[in-house]
C-alpha cells in the first residue's frame, strides 16, 4: 500500500466497462509502502523497431568524422542528441548470402540474421528474429505478447521481389522460421486489440456494430475510472488524466479518419487518415499507449513495406519511392530521395518526443526502450547490405548516447540484437550469426 494514499493497486489493475478493458499507466500507488527504488516495478524494458523501406542517401545521412555531427538527414533528431547513438559498419551477411531479390532477401533476413529461402510459394522460410526471443520472455506479464505495425498494404502471398514472396517484403517479425507475422496496418483494429474485448475471429461486420453500441471506450469505463480517481493521491490523479486523455484523443483521431470521405479513385481501410503524417503519428501514438500501460513491450513498425512504392507528394516527391532509389547518379532522382528519408526521420523524432515526455516509474518511457531505427539496405541503388544505417535511441541498460559507435568493419548487425536483449534484462549469449556481443 502506499503510504500517502493508503491506496495499492496491482500492476495489472484494469478499468473495466461494456466491451472494454483499459490497463492503466504506472501509478504512486502501485508501488508497495517503502519500497526501496531500485528496480521498481514501473521500469520494465520496452523494445521497438521501426523499419524505413528502399535505403537511405549515405551521404546525406553519415557524418564526415568521428563526432555525432547531424547531417542534413539527421537533423530532426537533434534536439535527442543524449538519447541516440549512430551506428556504423553493421552488415547483415545473411542478405548478402541468400538468394532473390534484393529488397526480400533484405527484410527478409534483417531481424532474424537468417538468409530467407527463395521462393514466391507457401512454402517460405526464415528464422525466428530477435524481437519475438523478447516477445516469448514477457508473453505472461503483457496483454499483447507484441505488435507489427505497418503503414501500407500488408498481403503475404504471391511474388513481390523477383521470384522472392511477399511475405519477405512486407514483414520483419518471424514467430519462427515458417512462421512471418503480418503488419496491422488499421488504427482501429490495433485500438481494439489493445482495449477492446470483442472477439477479434468475429465477422468484420459484427466487429463493427458491437464496437458502435459499445461507443466510446472511455464512455463504457467511465464509472470504474471516477471511483478509482477519487481514490489516488494527487499526483497519480494527474497521471491518470493525462493518460486517460491521451486515449480518447488517439480513438477520436481513429473515428475521424472512419468519417473522412475519400474522392474514388483513391481508396482506404476505414480508420486510416488520409494524411501519411497523420496516420504515421497515430500509429506511433498507438504504440506509446499501448508501452505507457504495458499491454506490451515489444513492437515493430514498417513505415512502408520493402520495395514501395508510396508517393510524398506532401513534401514535394509525387514521384513512387523505389524506382528514384534506383538513380544511377542522376540528382534529381537523389534529392527526392534525401526528401523521403529526412521525412521518416522527422516523424521518428515524434515518437523519440512522446516517448521522453511521458513518465514511467522513475524516468520516462525513453529511458526504459531500446529504440532502433533504420534499414536494412544502405544503398537501394546498389541493394547494399553493408555498413547499415541505423540509429539507436533510449536508455535501457544505462545506453549513454550522444556519440557514433563504430564497429569492426562488417561486424553482423546480429551483435546488436544481442545487445538490445541483455540490455532489455534477457540472458542471451548468441543470436543467429552473431558472434559476440556489440560492446555499446
Amino acid at each position: 500500500m502506499n503510504i500517502l494514499t493508503g491506496k495499492h493497486l496491482s500492476r495489472r489493475a484494469m478499468l473495466r466497462g461494456a466491451g472494454a478493458a483499459i490497463a492503466l499507466p504506472f501509478l504512486d500507488a502501485m508501488k508497495p509502502a517503502l519500497a526501496a527504488p531500485a528496480k521498481s516495478v514501473g521500469n520494465a524494458r520496452r523494445i521497438a523497431v521501426v523499419y524505413v523501406p528502399n535505403g537511405i542517401v549515405i551521404k546525406d545521412w553519415k557524418p564526415a568524422g568521428t563526432e555525432l555531427e547531424f547531417t542534413r538527414i539527421l537533423k530532426p533528431l537533434e534536439p535527442f542528441k543524449s538519447d541516440i547513438t549512430l551506428l556504423q559498419q553493421l552488415a547483415n551477411h545473411a542478405a548478402q548470402n541468400a538468394k532473390g531479390g534484393g529488397h526480400a532477401r533484405a527484410t527478409g533476413s534483417f531481424l532474424s540474421g537468417v538468409s530467407p529461402k527463395y521462393t514466391a510459394g507457401a512454402d517460405v522460410q526464415s528464422g525466428v528474429t530477435f524481437d519475438q526471443i523478447a516477445a516469448k520472455r514477457w508473453a505472461n506479464e503483457t496483454r499483447v505478447a507484441s505488435l507489427q505495425l505497418g503503414c501500407e498494404d500488408s498481403r503475404m502471398v504471391g511474388n513481390c521481389d523477383t521470384g522472392s514472396s511477399c511475405a519477405y517484403t512486407n514483414s520483419l517479425s518471424w514467430k519462427d522460421e515458417h512462421t512471418p507475422l503480418p503488419v496491422e496496418v488499421n488504427p482501429r483494429s490495433v485500438f481494439e486489440r489493445l482495449f477492446g474485448t470483442v472477439d477479434p475471429s468475429l465477422p468484420a461486420d459484427v466487429r463493427a456494430r458491437r464496437a458502435m453500441y459499445r461507443r466510446s471506450i472511455l464512455d463504457a469505463t467511465k464509472e470504474n475510472a471516477q471511483k478509482m480517481v477519487s481514490e489516488l493521491g494527487a499526483a497519480d490523479r494527474r497521471k491518470m488524466d493525462e493518460y486517460l486523455t491521451g486515449v480518447r484523443e488517439v480513438e477520436k483521431r481513429i473515428e475521424l479518419a472512419e468519417k473522412e470521405e475519400i474522392v474514388p479513385p483513391i481508396e482506404k481501410p476505414s480508420g486510416i487518415p488520409f494524411s501519411y503524417r497523420d496516420y504515421v503519428k497515430l500509429m506511433f501514438d498507438l504504440q506509446v499507449i499501448a508501452f505507457q500501460s504495458d499491454l506490451t513491450r515489444v513492437s515493430t513498425m514498417m513505415l512502408g513495406r520493402e520495395g514501395s512504392v508510396r508517393t510524398y507528394p506532401e513534401i514535394g516527391v509525387p514521384d513512387p519511392h523505389h524506382p528514384l532509389t534506383h538513380h544511377r547518379g542522376h540528382p534529381d532522382f537523389i534529392e527526392k530521395v534525401t526528401k523521403i528519408n529526412c521525412f521518416h526521420v522527422e516523424l521518428f523524432a515524434y515518437f523519440l518526443e512522446k516517448l521522453r515526455n511521458t513518465s514511467d516509474g522513475d524516468g520516462s518511457l525513453l529511458d526504459h526502450s531500446s529504440i532502433l531505427y533504420g534499414s536494412a539496405l544502405s544503398d537501394g541503388n546498389q541493394h547494399s547490405n553493408y555498413d547499415l544505417p541505423l540509429v539507436m535511441a533510449g536508455h535501457a541498460g544505462g545506453l549513454k548516447g550522444g556519440r557514433i559507435f563504430a564497429a569492426a568493419e562488417k561486424t553482423p548487425v546480429s551483435n546488436l540484437f544481442v545487445d538490445m536483449l541483455q540490455r532489455s534484462g534477457l540472458e542471451v549469449e548468441k543470436f543467429a550469426d552473431s558472434t559476440g556481443r556489440l560492446s555499446l
